[in-house]
């Protein structure tokens, strides 16, 4: 017997994969050109997360319709089609509840919007910047540099810290000062320094206070308002202003240290060193 594969072939296989190829082509140009311009549009906002949001949208909306007009291409019938994704979707549903409360969870996050990508975060005890918010998880890079993902359930559920929120912070430097200095002359010397720094902002209004008697020295607790960019300068800038003004004006910073008492007339301790054999 006489086998023709062309037999297998049905006429039209041809057109249709023409069909297919431009409905693909055609199909996903339009919709990365209408995510592109969407993100552009909304992208002059302030919100990179609603960007990213409404990119994805239109990406995932766009390509279940080319896959459904490639369907119906092929012959696919529709009634059929939409009754196994019925059943597949109960299926699916069962086995990923967590993956739905995640989704779920993940609206209440994009409702509230206590946070955006870029923005530094403190979730628990895991610190880093916002790199992405997805469907079921948001990723944070670590300051060195590690991958963070946390389901959003987690998120949800867990006290959330925004360092970066606003566009001014508060700094708090201790600095220790020996019982021997005069603290008015040492709130004179540090509101100088203050009110030199650049980074250090006048409004609000920087604070001197006197926090506690220490074991060494007496703890003064300085309150400096800064941009949040400027963390680390003037972070490192103060204390270098500190230490200099000190010197200059020969204000002690104490050191931790041991005092010995013999008993009540406090005499000297008397010391024996013993050779070795």
């Amino acid at each position: 017997m006489d086998f023709n594969i062309s037999e297998l072939i049905p006429a039209d296989a041809g057109e249709k994969a023409i069909k297919v190829i431009l409905i693909a082509v055609i199909g996903i140009s339009v919709v990365q050109l209408l995510a592109f311009i969407a993100g552009k549009i909304v992208g002059s906002g302030k919100s990179k997360h609603l960007k990213m949001i409404v990119r994805r949208a239109i990406v995932y909306t766009g390509f279940i319709l080319i896959v459904l007009l490639i369907l119906k291409t092929l012959g696919v019938q529709a009634g059929a089609l939409f009754g196994a994704a019925g059943v597949m979707g109960i299926v699916l549903g069962i086995a990923s509840q967590t993956s739905i409360g995640n989704i779920i969870s993940g609206i209440f996050l994009v409702s509230e919007r206590s946070f955006e990508i870029g923005d530094l975060v403190r979730v628990g005890d895991k610190l880093g910047v916002v790199d992405s918010i997805d469907l079921l998880s948001i990723k944070l890079k670590t300051l060195d540099n590690l991958l963070i993902r946390i389901p959003n359930q987690t998120i949800i559920s867990t006290e959330l810290t925004n360092i970066t929120r606003y566009p001014i912070r508060r700094m708090e430097v201790i600095v220790s000062v020996a019982y021997k200095e005069d603290l008015r002359r040492v709130t004179q010397v540090l509101n100088e320094v203050l009110a030199n720094n650049h980074l250090c902002l006048d409004e609000p209004e920087p604070l001197v206070i006197f926090k506690d008697f220490g074991d060494s020295g007496i703890n003064i607790q300085l309150g400096l308002w800064f941009e949040k960019t400027k963390y680390k300068d003037l972070r490192n800038s103060i204390f270098i202003d500190i230490k200099e003004a000190f010197d200059k004006a020969n204000i002690e910073i104490p050191f931790p240290h041991i005092s010995l008492y013999t008993g009540e007339d406090s005499k000297p301790l008397k010391m024996e060193l013993n050779k070795l054999p």
